[in-house]
């Protein structure tokens, strides 16, 4: 194999203290460690910035950068900690960068294996892997393709063609850029032989409630362009999960809701005839094939 390409990380990370040791000491386990690890403070106000500073005495990879307190967690305000942190990158020379959030950890090889994949193949430009959550089911119908944002890395080349990430009120960051990277012709893919921890529910920064998490959940995929077919389906998919029956309902109402009151989708609209042509050819898969996932492997029924 040639020579593994060389890689940065950024972490926004805002009130990390109950989670983000865990991740300080995944990434200083790493057997292939990045050249430089930007972490950006965006308003701590619970003991981050202490946590992360006993380490940056002793690894000069890693970079505190503290930005002012805001009122609240918004997902525009995390674009603007990570761009913080890219522009402390910017003069380095690297292949990959990744953005790495603060709650999830991961095996000693997570990175090295993530650096190989994009050694095998230049035509890769985003990759990643599963995370588990506790009590969380799989997600039977994420497509292969799909990198989530806990730990997403781009081919530096993809990044910049792209813009890098683009604030948007609504979520889905790294989802709206996954998709901008195949509308360039990158490709992008999960690796399922490997995963990360991921310590803290998704969505629970900005929605703690359960209820209201479902609900936006919902809302969510309306305005990133998700296909109401799909949607329909996904959620009778949910409905066998916590809380039974009633989680599929929240997801379809927060959808339906969104629609009838007409608000405006924050997924380009190129952007959004990627997804839902994915979301349509993989419904038809599971059709076809209702004893197999819609990404082509065998169903589970824990993560595992």
């Amino acid at each position: 194999m040639s020579t593994l390409p060389s890689y940065v990380l950024i972490t926004p990370a805002r009130n990390e203290a109950q989670f983000i040791e865990r991740t300080l000491t995944s990434v200083v386990a790493q057997t292939v460690k990045p050249r430089k690890w930007v972490i950006v403070s965006d308003g701590a106000t619970d003991g981050t910035d202490e946590i992360v500073s006993r380490y940056v005495a002793k690894y000069d990879w890693i970079e505190l950068v503290r930005l002012p307190e805001r009122a609240q967690r918004s997902f525009s305000g995390k674009v603007g900690a990570f761009n913080a942190g890219y522009a402390r990158v910017t003069g380095l020379s690297y292949d990959v960068i990744g953005n790495l959030d603060g709650d999830i950890s991961f095996e000693s090889d997570y990175l090295g294996f993530l650096m190989s994949k994009f050694a095998e193949n230049p035509q890769l430009g985003v990759a990643g892997t599963p995370y588990r959550e506790e009590g969380a089911p799989v997600d039977g119908f994420r497509s292969p393709k799909d990198v989530p944002g806990a730990c997403q890395l781009f081919r530096r080349e993809c990044f910049e063609s792209i813009g890098g990430y683009q604030p948007v009120s609504s979520g889905g960051i790294d989802f709206i850029a996954l998709l901008a990277a195949q509308a360039k012709g990158w490709q992008t893919w999960r690796f399922e032989e490997k995963f990360c921890c991921h310590h803290r529910s998704v969505g629970s920064g900005n929605h703690p409630d359960t209820w209201r998490r479902l609900l936006f959940r919902g809302r969510k995929d309306y305005l990133l362009g998700s296909h109401p077919g799909f949607e329909i389906f996904r959620s009778a998919y949910q409905m066998k999960n916590r809380p039974y029956i009633l989680g599929g309902v929240l997801i379809l109402a927060g959808y339906f809701w969104a629609m009838l009151r007409g608000e405006e989708r924050t997924m380009p609209k190129e952007l959004m005839a990627i997804r839902r042509n994915d979301q349509i050819q993989r419904l038809k898969a599971v059709l076809r094939h209702p004893l197999r996932r819609s990404d082509g492997q065998t169903p589970v029924t824990a993560r595992s």
